[in-house]
């Protein structure tokens, strides 16, 4: 059954949930990990391209934008898009949508990142009585501590 972890930040901003993104990604990476992440819009999922480009100078994780018409949708270790399901297998969804994508399942993680964004903390809230109703193993990582 997939696990479900909700990251509780102090930060209020959506650049704030990006940057935790980016350390999540570059943590799951480094363990061996395949990672899709899933945005709201284009717009986003290129934001988060560009994130994942600068994120730190030390640090490389090779990721593809599906959203981007020109990507030939190679099989990376990192994925980013926003409306569909990815063509190949992940282990870690990190989950940057206001809602959740109705294929999470198939992945073993999915990582939920809450800011004191009210449309953000909403939609977190909506998120955990989802998966909390359907018996979904459950985690939560207080950043704030």
């Amino acid at each position: 059954m997939t696990q479900i972890d909700f990251y509780i930040l102090p930060e209020q901003t959506i650049e704030q949930r990006n940057q935790f993104a980016c350390r999540l990604v570059e943590k799951a990476f480094r363990l061996g990990h395949s990672i899709y992440i899933h945005s709201h819009s284009i717009e986003h999922a290129k934001q988060l391209d560009q994130f994942l480009w600068n994120y730190r100078a030390s640090s490389f994780l090779p990721h593809q934008d599906l959203s981007a018409p020109t990507n030939p949708r190679s099989n990376s270790p990192i994925e980013i898009g926003y409306e569909e399901a990815p063509k190949h297998q992940h282990d870690v969804l990190i989950n940057l949508g206001m809602e959740i994508p109705n294929f999470f399942s198939r992945f073993q993680r999915v990582s939920e990142i809450v800011v004191t964004d009210p449309e953000v903390t909403s939609a977190t809230r909506k998120n955990y009585k989802f998966y909390k109703d359907r018996g979904y193993p459950l985690n939560s990582h207080d950043m704030r501590k």
